[in-house]
């Protein structure tokens, strides 16, 4: 594990190749062509690095630095493209629908992966902060066993209070609720609206119910946050999953059109001198 130390000593290190990057960029700026090629090839080779990462995790047995200290660098490179790219097509727009296509491609994995670096840094204390750790596989058997549980007080209350008006509730408010995960992008931003309404419906009705009534009710709101936690570990669960399938993928084309460019570039300038 990287220490805090460590991280101050890698950013000093991005700091100082960053200047040193600058410099000789700038004192080759007359010399275009040139610095074309060096900011090119700085940029490949650091996309290629960077797409290791991916591998390395998929191979954690060997003795390759452990996976902590390839995100530091994934990370710290990452940020170091930026400036390279920005270099590189001498911030300005691409001209051509293969440029443009290349650098809207850059652009997007750049952005998926800040977001990606909030997202995996964000939301394994959210999840901590709603009922620890779910595993996402076994989601939808609590989910299915808290519908299950919901339907047996319903079924349950009928014959026990000599009325319907629990289950006819529980028909015309819970049922959706529970056959499915429930307010997707409600709980990605932290709103809590949905679940307090359900709430409120339920406190509301208990007011005229009996003492058995009451207690169903009760055991329904219980069960509602249950349920309402369960589709919070989905929602984050599944946007970290959802992301990485949307990076990585995005990653590897951007790497297969770089490839395309310099190839295109030495078939038809001959290449840098």
């Amino acid at each position: 594990m990287i220490s805090r130390k460590n991280r101050w000593v890698a950013k000093l290190f991005l700091l100082i190749l960053l200047c040193v990057v600058v410099t000789v960029v700038a004192q080759q700026y007359s010399h275009l062509p040139r610095h074309v090629f060096i900011t090119g090839w700085l940029l490949l080779g650091l996309m290629l690095l960077l797409t290791l990462y991916n591998g390395r995790k998929k191979i954690p047995f060997l003795p390759l630095a452990n996976s902590k200290d390839w995100l530091q660098f994934h990370i710290y490179a990452g940020w170091f493209t930026l400036l390279l790219f920005l270099l590189h097509i001498r911030f300005r727009f691409p001209t051509g629908w293969f440029e443009g296509t290349l650098a809207t491609l850059y652009a997007v994995v750049m952005v998926s992966g800040i977001v990606g670096l909030f997202i995996s840094r964000s939301f394994p204390k959210r999840l901590t902060s709603r009922g620890g750790e779910v595993l996402f596989e076994t989601i939808p058997i609590v989910r299915r066993n808290l519908r299950k549980r919901a339907e047996e007080l319903t079924l349950k209350s009928i014959p026990d209070v000599q009325a319907s008006t629990v289950a006819d509730f529980y028909t015309n408010e819970l049922a959706g609720f529970f056959a499915g995960p429930k307010n997707y992008w409600k709980h990605l931003f932290e709103i809590r609206t949905p679940l307090n309404h359900l709430l409120k419906k339920v406190d509301d009705l208990k007011r005229f119910l009996n003492e058995k009534e009451r207690g169903v009710m009760s055991e329904y709101s219980d069960l509602v946050r249950q349920k309402d936690g369960l589709d919070y570990h989905h929602t984050l669960q599944l946007t970290l999953k959802l992301w990485l399938f949307v990076h990585i993928p995005l990653t590897y084309s951007l790497l297969i059109f770089s490839l395309v460019h310099v190839i295109l570039v030495f078939a038809f300038s001959g290449g840098a001198r």
